[in-house]
C-alpha cells in the first residue's frame, strides 16, 4: 500500500513518461501536457564513489530499483559514524514502519559541526543578518562547535539526559541554533516553537511533548519592534508541571521578567567548559519533534529521526539547490519551521555551508531589504516563500535592480504554490532571466525536498509554476479507487508516493495510530470553500466553471458536492490557510475546533460556521421544495 501524503496545496511533478501532472486540493490528479519553457544548467554532484559517473537517468533508476545500494554508499561515505550500520532499511508502509540504517550509530552535532570544524575552524558556518540592517554577525565552526558544547553542557549541569525533550522559543539567532545542536549533541530531543505563537499553542506544545526545559529569550526583536518572549513563555509554564528550568537569554538590553524557573543562559555556558562529548545515538532515535496542526484540534509532534533525516536534508540541499562548497546559502525561513530545520540549520551545515539566518522582515526598512542583503553577503542561492514575493512584486522593480545581485545562481521558492505571476517576477527580476528557479514541494512530513526541477538532465526545461520530478528515491503512482496503480496519459488517480525514503517522518510522538490514520489512508472526496472576488460573475455561472473544470482536469467523480461561499479563508500569521478548520465544519465538528491561538483573525471561524449554517438551512428548503 503506498503512503498517501495529503496536501491542499497545488502540487505539479513530472512522472517518468513524458507527461505532466498537475495535482490540485483534494488528492486527485491527471496527467496532460505541458509547454515548454526553457533550458537550465543542473549541476549533478558525485554523490559517492560508488555512484559515480552515473547520469542522472541512471542514478533515478538505481534509487529506486537499488535504494540499499544508493542510499548505502551515500550514507557510509557522507555521514560520520561511530559504529557502522549493519542494514540500509526495513520499511513496510502497511505498518507505518520506516527504520534507515539500522545498527548505525553517530551524533548529528558531530557531522554539522566537529567534522568541519577540524578541518576548516575558521570557515563562516552562520551569517547572522540581524533586523538592524548593515549589523551582520558572522560565526565560525570553530566558533559554534564552542557555543553548543558550552550550552549542552549547561543543559546536562540542569539535569537534561538523553530523550529528554526541551522547547525551543527563539527568534532566528546563532544562539537558536546552537540550542538545537546542543540537544543533538546530548541526545535530548528539541521542539522548536516559532516565536511568534502564542501562550496557549506553546503550553499545548510542552504539555504534549512533556518538556523538561525551555529555552528562550528575553525579547525578539523584527521588523524595528521588540516582541517580548519572556512573559508568553511565564504565561504558557505556569499549566506545564514538566518544566524544571526555563533558560533566558537576552537578545536586547531590556530586562526581563524573573520567574522561579529562569537561569540566565549566558551566565550558565560562561560556568561551562567548551568540550563536550558526544553521546552516540541510535539511527532511529528522535532527533526532534515539530507540531503542525491537527484536524482534530491537537497538534501533531512529528518525530524526525538521526541518520536519515540528516542526510536526506543534506543530499536535498546539495543537488536541488546547485550547492558547491564555499556558497552562501541564503534560505529566508524561520527555525521555527521545517524549512528553516532542514535548509537553515542542518542540510547546510552538514554540508559545511555558509548559511544565512535572516532575523528581519522582506520590507523592513524598506521593500529593497532581501535584495541589499544579496549584495552585501553575496548570497548564491536565495530560498524565499511566495507569500514574500506577492508582497514585494507590488513595488516598483527599481527596489530589486538597483542591488548586484550577479552573485544569485539558484532561486527558490517554499512553502505553498507560487502563482505564475509571482514566478516570472522572481526569475526575470529577480533572477535577471538567468538562474534556474526551483519550485519545491514539501512539508513537515517529509523531511526535506520530494519534488522540484532539479536535480535534472543538463539542459532539461523548467516549466513555471511547478514543481515537477521527484527526488532520488521517491516514487509517485497514481490508484484507483480499488488501490490499483494506475498509468499512462490521460489517466485520474490518487497521487501516492510508493516507497519510504530516508528524509520521512517516523511517527506522530505519543500517537502512532493517528500517524497511520493520517498519513497511510485513503480520504473522502472534498468540500469546496470559495472566496469571490468583487465584480466577478455570479455564483451560479462560477459554480458551473468551477463543476467543469474539475470535470475535465481531475475527474467527474471528484467534483464536490457542495460548494460554500465564504468571505474570507481562516489563515496563520505567515498566511497559509488552516485546512483542519475547513474540515472540521463541513462534519459538524464546530464545537471540536480546537487550538485557534494561530489564527491571524479568529473572528474568521465564526463567519465560516454561520455561512455553513444558512448553506445547510438553503440546502433544507431545496429538499423540501423538491
Amino acid at each position: 500500500m503506498a503512503a498517501v501524503l495529503r496536501r491542499g496545496s497545488v502540487l505539479r511533478l513530472r512522472l517518468p513518461a513524458p507527461v505532466w501532472l498537475p495535482l490540485r486540493g483534494g488528492g486527485r490528479a491527471i496527467c496532460s501536457s505541458a509547454p515548454r519553457h526553457g533550458d537550465s544548467e543542473c549541476f549533478t554532484p558525485t554523490l559517492s564513489a560508488r555512484l559515480a559517473g552515473l547520469s542522472y537517468p541512471e542514478l533515478q533508476q538505481m534509487s529506486r530499483e537499488d535504494p540499499d545500494t544508493f542510499w548505502g554508499s551515500i550514507a557510509q561515505e557522507r555521514l560520520s559514524w561511530t559504529k557502522p550500520f549493519e542494514r540500509v532499511q526495513d520499511c513496510d508502509l502497511d505498518k507505518g514502519q520506516v527504520r534507515w540504517f539500522l545498527g548505525g550509530r553517530l551524533n548529528v552535532s558531530v557531522n554539522c559541526l566537529d567534522v568541519h570544524a577540524q578541518t576548516h575552524p575558521e570557515r563562516v558556518a552562520l551569517i547572522w543578518e540581524r533586523d538592524e540592517p548593515g549589523t551582520e554577525v558572522k560565526v565560525t565552526y570553530r566558533e559554534l562547535l564552542e557555543s553548543t558544547c558550552r550550552l549542552a553542557n549547561a543543559l546536562r549541569s540542569h539535569g537534561v539526559l538523553k530523550g529528554d525533550r526541551v522547547a525551543i522559543y527563539m527568534p532566528v539567532s546563532p544562539l537558536a541554533v546552537a540550542a538545537m545542536l546542543a540537544c543533538a549533541r546530548i541526545g535530548a530531543v528539541h521542539t522548536v516553537v516559532f516565536a511568534g505563537f502564542s501562550s496557549e499553542a506553546l503550553a499545548g506544545r510542552i504539555q504534549d511533548a512533556q518538556c523538561k526545559v525551555v529555552v528562550t529569550c528575553n525579547q525578539a526583536v523584527r521588523g524595528g519592534r521588540a516582541i517580548d518572549l519572556k512573559t508568553t513563555v511565564d504565561a504558557a509554564v505556569r499549566t506545564c508541571s514538566s518544566v524544571k528550568h526555563v533558560f533566558v537569554a537576552q537578545r536586547t538590553s531590556s530586562p526581563a521578567p524573573k520567574g522561579d524557573l529562569d537561569v540566565p543562559l549566558e551566565e550558565a555556558m560562561g560556568r561551562e567548559s567548551a568540550d563536550c562529548p558526544p553521546e552516540p545515538m541510535d539511527s532511529e532515535d528522535p532527533l526532534f519533534m515539530l507540531y503542525t496542526s491537527g484536524s482534530t484540534g491537537k497538534p501533531k509532534g512529528i518525530v524526525h529521526t538521526q541518520a536519515g533525516y540528516l542526510l536526506y536534508a543534506a543530499l536535498t540541499h546539495q543537488c536541488v539547490f546547485g550547492y558547491r562548497p564555499g556558497d552562501v546559502f541564503g534560505c529566508m525561513a524561520d527555525i521555527g519551521w521545517i524549512t528553516g530545520h532542514s535548509y537553515v540549520v542542518y542540510g547546510p551545515l552538514c554540508n559545511g555551508a555558509t548559511s544565512v539566518l535572516f532575523e528581519s522582515t522582506p520590507t523592513y526598512p524598506d521593500p529593497g531589504r532581501y535584495w541589499e542583503v544579496v549584495e552585501r553577503l553575496g548570497i548564491n542561492q536565495f530560498y524565499g516563500a511566495p507569500t514574500a514575493l506577492r508582497l514585494l512584486l507590488k513595488y516598483d522593480e527599481s527596489w530589486v535592480t538597483r542591488y548586484d545581485r550577479s552573485s544569485l545562481r539558484t532561486l527558490g521558492s517554499v512553502g505553498e504554490p507560487i502563482n505564475h505571476e509571482a514566478w516570472e517576477w522572481f526569475h526575470r527580476v529577480v533572477g535577471d532571466g538567468r538562474c534556474p528557479l526551483v519550485d519545491t514541494w514539501w512539508q513537515t512530513e517529509t523531511g526535506g525536498v520530494c519534488i522540484a526541477p532539479h536535480p535534472a538532465e543538463d539542459g532539461a526545461p523548467i516549466v513555471p509554476a511547478m514543481a515537477m520530478r521527484p527526488f532520488y528515491g521517491v516514487e509517485p503512482v497514481l490508484l484507483g479507487d480499488k488501490g490499483e496503480c494506475l498509468q499512462g496519459p490521460g489517466v485520474r488517480g490518487a497521487l501516492c508516493i510508493k516507497k519510504a525514503w530516508p528524509g520521512l517522518a517516523r511517527t506522530i510522538y505519543g500517537d502512532h495510530q493517528r500517524y497511520l490514520d493520517a498519513y497511510f489512508k485513503p480520504y473522502p472526496v472534498p468540500f469546496a470553500f470559495l472566496v469571490l472576488k468583487d465584480g466577478e460573475q455570479t455564483q451560479e455561472v462560477i459554480l458551473k466553471e468551477l463543476r467543469l473544470l474539475v470535470a475535465t482536469k481531475i475527474a467527474k467523480y471528484a467534483i464536490p458536492d457542495h460548494f460554500l461561499v465564504v468571505k474570507r479563508l481562516p489563515k496563520t500569521r505567515s498566511g497559509k490557510i488552516m485546512r483542519r478548520i475547513l474540515r472540521t465544519v463541513p462534519g459538524g465538528q464546530a464545537g471540536a475546533l480546537g487550538d485557534t491561538s494561530t489564527l491571524d483573525d479568529p473572528s474568521v471561524v465564526t463567519e465560516i460556521i454561520a455561512a455553513h449554517a444558512r448553506y445547510k438551512e438553503e440546502q433544507k428548503k431545496k429538499k423540501k421544495s423538491s
